[in-house]
C-alpha cells in the first residue's frame, strides 16, 4: 500500500493548471513539443502504432507494463508488426519527478528504468512525503548513471518538465483521457480490458 498522501496530486494539478494557462497565452506549447523526446519501442515502419499512455506510480500500468508489454513485443514488435509508444500521464508528484528521471537517462538504458519502476513499484513509493519517496528515485538511478548532482538537475529541468505536462495535456485534449494506463492503437482508443487478449485482438484487424 502506498504511502504518500493527496498532497502530492493536489500540487502536481496546480502545476499543470499554471503551464495550461501559459500555453493558452503563447506558442509554447509547439516549441516544447518539437524537442519531445518520447520513448519508442519498435521500428518506425511498424503498421501498427500503439500509444500507452501512463503513470509510473499507477498499480495497473505496472501491471500492464510487466505482463503484457512482454508479449507484444515478443509476438508483434519483434516481427516489425508493432511499433510501441511510451507516453508519460503522471497522476501525481511522484510520477512526475520519476518521469524526468526517464527523460534524463540515455536512450539504451530508458526501458531498464522502466522495468525497474514498475517491477519494484511498491518500495520506491513508499514513503511518507516526496522526499522519501525521491530518495528511493535516488538509488534506482544510481546504478543508470545518474549521480546525486544530475538527480537534483534532472528534477529541476524546467524544459524536460513542461514537455511531460504538454504531452499528458495533448493526450487529454486528443484522447479524452481519464485514467491510466489508455492504450490508442491507430489513433484509436481501446475499449474494454487493458490486456493482451483485447489488444491482440483489435492488432490482428490491422494486419
Amino acid at each position: 500500500m502506498k504511502k504518500y498522501n493527496l498532497n502530492f496530486k493536489l500540487f502536481f494539478l496546480i502545476k499543470v493548471f499554471l503551464i495550461a494557462i501559459m500555453i493558452n497565452a503563447n506558442s509554447y506549447a509547439d516549441d516544447v513539443k518539437e524537442k519531445s523526446d518520447l520513448v519508442i519501442l519498435g521500428k518506425d515502419t511498424a503498421p501498427v502504432k500503439i500509444k500507452v499512455f501512463s503513470s509510473l506510480t499507477c498499480p495497473h500500468c505496472a501491471n500492464f507494463h510487466i505482463k503484457v508489454v512482454p508479449k507484444i513485443k515478443k509476438k508483434y514488435i519483434e516481427s516489425g508488426v508493432v511499433q510501441l509508444i511510451f507516453i508519460d500521464f503522471p497522476l501525481d508528484q511522484a510520477a512526475f519527478d520519476a518521469a524526468k528521471l526517464l527523460h534524463c537517462l540515455d536512450k539504451k538504458k530508458q526501458l531498464t528504468y522502466l522495468d525497474n519502476i514498475y517491477e519494484n513499484q511498491n518500495e520506491w513509493t513508499a514513503g511518507e512525503n516526496i522526499e522519501e519517496i525521491n530518495n528511493n528515485l535516488k538509488m534506482i538511478v544510481k546504478n543508470l548513471g545518474i549521480n546525486s548532482q544530475k538527480f537534483n538537475k534532472c528534477l529541476n529541468d524546467e524544459v524536460i518538465a513542461d514537455r511531460i505536462i504538454i504531452d499528458r495535456m495533448n493526450g487529454q485534449r486528443k484522447y479524452s483521457i481519464n485514467s491510466t494506463p489508455t492504450i490508442i492503437i491507430n489513433e484509436k482508443k481501446l475499449e474494454g480490458s487493458v490486456n493482451f487478449k483485447n489488444i491482440k485482438k483489435k492488432i490482428e484487424k490491422l494486419i
